[in-house]
């Protein structure tokens, strides 16, 4: 859904400048925090928001 915006080269440029990861994210990111929810790991975490955004809501 947002590959018209990666091949917008002035969109993907911010992108790419306000994002510490200076990529794109991908499904694969998700991967790890999906894991640690589903496993006993993350048993006592309740009712947070787990930004998975490169760092981007850091400079925001």
């Amino acid at each position: 859904m947002t590959q018209n915006l990666v091949d917008d080269e002035q969109f993907n440029s911010w992108i790419l400048g306000r994002t510490p990861a200076n990529r794109w994210g991908t499904v694969q990111d998700l991967a790890g925090p999906a894991v640690w929810l589903a496993s006993s790991g993350s048993d006592f975490v309740n009712g947070q928001t787990i930004f998975i955004d490169g760092g981007m809501t850091v400079v925001v």
